[in-house]
């Protein structure tokens, strides 16, 4: 049944793998089992009903020939009919009327009136109807399901990458034990072709590691000692030890497949717009038939006739169609994105991606590669080295996963410079950092800091337009300085001159120096650039772009960012890691590939598209059946039957079906 389908998509492997995943398939079995077993009772049944006989010029009857047919009818319409009884009681349950309900009242009308005829009510029974139209909505709740069970099948696919056993090394000893039972702290070995059984770090060994169906990167990644290995992920050609850091519940694959498990389960504006249909729909269907009904039974026609009219309008007003239009398409995008690297928190935020007229870029990370490499180390105190103000900066470095932070420590490690410790660390927001080290006040700065404090640049004092740099100041005096260079990403010219291609304007927002911003905004050909803001004041520019009637996504780490995220009309966070659920963002990109901006916009569009196919496909057949199905031809001879109309609301869904399965990345 279509509108709980959803309820069935739960985090934990064994909880959903279990229950959604054999739900579906005990759902698939019990429509298929129950149409064959009407299928093969259709047969007789056709052949003893007097319609069937009137309309081949033959006449079948015998003695008791009526009481058989009834007994049969009455068989596929208890046993083929529970379904729709099941789901009408829970409609009524829930004041939720829906096509259950409409199936279940007319079937129960069809077998009522037959009934009275079999036992001497005048005129003819509609045993063969009831069985076909109950025949055929088995089927097309057969094939209904099958498309959900599909649709479904991408976060089964998810879900089955954790694999259920890891080999957990304890005192020099390795012994397999359940991935679940794994905690913080374990050490883990996976040999070749394995999959990593935890989130963690790599211990000891090497690797080339695919991670496509977590990531969308396509490349198997070189995973080195003290890298960071993602649950779920294949080791390459060698075996290597990982220190695990969260619990399976806790892992990164796990929260993946929540964030698509909720997103699959939340209604966007499009859905809900679909269900209110749906309901309206109902009360058409019932309020149509009723009144069909009474308009040819008070102008002469037989009961029988009038009957007919009723039911055939109920059966094809089922809007079993327009229920399924926007759910089968929210399974299929929120989990074909998932396999791709986009993670839909927020599926009105994904729905309204397509509306996007501006992206404004964070710069580190994003457009560049984020890893920073010092260039340059300058020295403005006689008493100390260059070797020093790297061993200093390292000091206070060591606390921040900053990739600038990164990059200075990488050098401390390739000149062998050990970091003293730091005392009283504090970070200054988006200016640099502090703290205590030998007993001396050091601060590692940016220039925006120099400015606000009117500290003068050094005599001589160079950088080119693509370092960053960062001053070291010791009991605040002006010691030395470091250049950091960040290399552009190699697809980030491809991704703007798409978004240019689409109309969709790029602006780059940064704290780094306007010469650094200035270069890789010219570089990109991006439309224009903010350098130097704080994290706070790039909140100011989402709303100054807001007023000027742009519709915004913003990108950032979801950290810094996470105002002008909140801020922004789409908020779209970058950057993998456990953190996801906490971002702000309504999505996230689990690649900091800027390509897939541009592809979630494209992706937003042609889900929106499909979406609205599906209704448009879904009210228009609707609104020309009801009246063929009511009678408005009966003068020019097009009456439709109710087994018709059974067919050709079947045909509605299976079209919505196929039009959502078609839909790709």
């Amino acid at each position: 049944m279509e509108h709980n389908h959803s309820e069935h998509m739960k985090s934990g492997k064994s909880d959903m793998q279990m229950h959604g995943h054999n739900h579906h398939a005990m759902m698939i079995a019990d429509f298929k089992k129950r149409f064959y077993v009407v299928l093969v009772l259709t047969l007789p049944i056709m052949l003893l009903s007097p319609m069937i006989q009137q309309f081949l010029g033959v006449r079948w009857s015998f003695g008791g020939s009526s009481y058989i047919l009834f007994a049969l009818a009455t068989v596929v319409f208890i046993y083929g009919g529970w379904p729709f009884f099941k789901g009408l009681v829970e409609e009524i349950k829930t004041k939720n009327p829906g096509m259950m309900f409409l199936v279940g009242f007319a079937i129960t009308v069809a077998y009522a009136y037959s009934v009275a005829i079999v036992f001497g009510l005048k005129g003819m029974d509609f045993f063969w109807e009831l069985d076909t139209l109950i025949l055929i909505m088995l089927l097309g709740h057969w094939i209904e399901m099958r498309s959900i069970a599909g649709a479904s099948k991408d976060l089964e696919l998810l879900i089955q990458l954790m694999p259920d056993d890891a080999h957990l090394e304890k005192d020099g000893k390795v012994q397999d034990v359940k991935t679940d039972t794994l905690k913080e702290g374990d050490i883990i070995v996976v040999k070749p072709g394995e999959k990593v059984a935890a989130d963690g770090v790599i211990s000891e060994g090497e690797s080339y590691i695919n991670e496509s169906m977590l990531t969308g990167e396509s490349k198997p990644v070189k995973k080195v000692r003290d890298d960071k290995v993602i649950a779920g992920s294949i080791a390459g050609n060698s075996s290597f030890k990982v220190k695990v850091t969260h619990a399976a519940k806790d892992s990164y694959l796990s929260q993946v497949v929540k964030l698509v498990g909720d997103a699959q389960k939340s209604k966007s504006k499009t859905q809900l717009l679909a269900d209110t249909a749906a309901k309206w729909l109902t009360f058409i269907a019932l309020g149509t038939g009723i009144t069909t009904f009474l308009f040819w039974y008070l102008t002469g026609h037989s009961l029988a006739f009038a009957m007919e009219r009723m039911v055939t309008v109920i059966v094809i007003c089922c809007p079993h169609a327009l229920g399924l239009a926007v759910p089968l398409l929210v399974a299929r995008s929120t989990a074909l994105s998932a396999k791709n690297g986009l993670l839909i928190k927020d599926r009105t935020a994904f729905e309204n991606s397509r509306k996007i007229t501006t992206v404004v870029f964070d710069k580190t990370g994003t457009l560049t590669i984020g890893k920073f490499e010092v260039s340059k180390v300058v020295s403005l105190n006689n008493d100390l080295t260059e070797n020093d103000i790297v061993r200093l900066s390292a000091a206070l470095e060591q606390k921040s996963e900053h990739p600038i932070a990164t990059g200075i420590l990488q050098k401390a490690i390739d000149l062998k410079i050990t970091a003293p410790s730091a005392e009283n660390f504090k970070a200054i927001t988006g200016k640099g950092v502090e703290a205590a080290v030998e007993g001396k006040k050091i601060m590692v700065v940016s220039p925006g800091y120099l400015k606000e404090k009117n500290i003068n640049l050094p005599d001589g004092f160079q950088s080119n337009d693509t370092e960053t740099v960062v001053f070291l100041i010791v009991d605040d005096k002006l010691a030395g300085y470091l250049a950091l260079s960040d290399e552009i990403r190699p697809e980030s010219a491809g991704a703007i001159k798409k978004l240019k291609e689409n109309n969709i304007k790029s602006i780059l927002l940064t704290g780094d120096n306007p010469k650094v911003a200035e270069s890789v905004s010219k570089t990109l050909g991006m439309d224009s650039f903010l350098a130097g803001v704080l994290p706070d004041q790039k909140l100011e520019k989402i709303k100054e772009l807001q007023s000027k009637g742009e519709f915004v996504a913003m990108t950032g780490d979801g950290i810094n960012d996470a105002p002008a995220l909140a801020q922004a009309d789409i908020g779209i966070a970058v950057g993998s890691g456990s953190d996801i659920a906490a971002n702000t963002a309504g999505i996230v990109l689990v690649n900091s590939n800027p390509n897939d901006i541009v592809n979630l916009i494209l992706f937003g569009k042609a889900t929106h598209r499909k979406m609205i196919q599906n209704l448009v496909w879904a009210t228009g057949y609707n609104v020309v059946a009801l009246p063929l199905a009511a009678g408005v031809l009966y003068n020019q001879g097009v009456v439709l039957s109710p087994a018709v109309g059974a067919i050709l609301m079947t045909v509605s869904t299976v079209v919505v079906a196929i039009n959502a399965s078609l839909l790709k990345v």
